[in-house]
């Protein structure tokens, strides 16, 4: 395969019982089934409350099945559960094992790697980091050996939470903590992917897009493809809107399209939580 189209998707947040969130994926799936890009990445939050909602995440996972090109995902915090970090209170919904073994039942591997178009694509789950789970030390291990093994290759890196804001030595804030790769596992993680040729990063989990460069290395934050969060629940970092993310890679090059699914609504986060019922 000389070229890849993958189209990235992120925080869905699916529930049976929210349905202008099924709305949103609607037009998504329409776009997606409009276009037929070669795969479908969903980097996360696909549920939205699964650790309370176990029925969120078999939601979720139908309305993907209708999709009509294949998928691949990675978990996020409302589907596994949330990391710790050094600073600031302990998650009210802490990322456990029961958790992750019922996103991998619905979606597959958590973690996972593919060769294509002369490039290495690695999904990575960063909510088990700085969790001290078995599968955080199975995790960096299998990382590393996947990295040293891609002869070189440029790498697209794939997981739900952005590793930093602007720099890796951004500190961890009480206010912010959550949104990024914690430490001490963000340092360990930088550390490894210098070792190879890594050209993207790409994420979710803050609901804005965004799209920048750090050190020859893109790092693209796609929006949420069901809501935004209102300024006065979070300030204004990138384009708070929801859409989706479409790239071409080809060897040794890609592209990036940030687009809007004709139909898709801003939907506010304050504005769902007064309708859920």
């Amino acid at each position: 395969m000389s070229e890849l189209r993958l189209t990235q998707i992120s925080d869905t947040h699916l529930a049976r019982r929210l349905t202008k969130l099924t709305y949103n994926f609607d037009k998504v799936a329409d776009y997606i089934d409009a276009t037929r890009p070669d795969l479908v990445v969903n980097s996360g939050d696909l549920a939205f409350d699964a650790p309370t909602q176990a029925d969120d995440l078999e939601f979720a996972r139908a309305l993907h099945d209708a999709l009509p090109v294949a998928c691949r995902y990675l978990p996020g915090n409302h589907d596994i559960g949330d990391n710790p970090t050094q600073i600031g209170p302990a998650p009210a919904q802490p990322v456990n094992e029961k958790g992750r073994q019922a996103f991998i039942s619905a979606f597959g591997d958590d973690y996972w790697r593919f060769d294509a178009a002369g490039w290495c694509f690695i999904g990575l789950d960063s909510l088990v980091m700085n969790s001290g789970l078995i599968s955080e030390a199975e995790q960096f291990d299998w990382l590393a050996s996947q990295l040293a093994s891609s002869g070189g290759k440029p790498v697209a890196l794939f997981l739900h939470k952005p590793i930093f804001l602007n720099t890796p030595e951004d500190p961890e804030l009480e206010a912010t903590a959550i949104r990024y790769v914690p430490f001490p596992a963000r340092p360990r993680l930088v550390q490894m992917l210098r070792a190879a040729n890594v050209r993207l990063i790409a994420s979710g989990h803050v609901h804005q897009r965004r799209d920048f460069t750090w050190r020859g290395v893109r790092h693209i934050w796609a929006p949420s493809a069901g809501f935004i969060i209102s300024d006065r629940r979070q300030e204004r970092i990138g384009i708070k809107e929801v859409g989706l993310v479409e790239y071409r890679f080809q060897p040794d090059s890609f592209e990036v399209r940030h687009v809007r699914a004709p139909g898709q609504i801003d939907l506010d986060l304050d504005e769902l939580l007064k309708e859920r019922p």
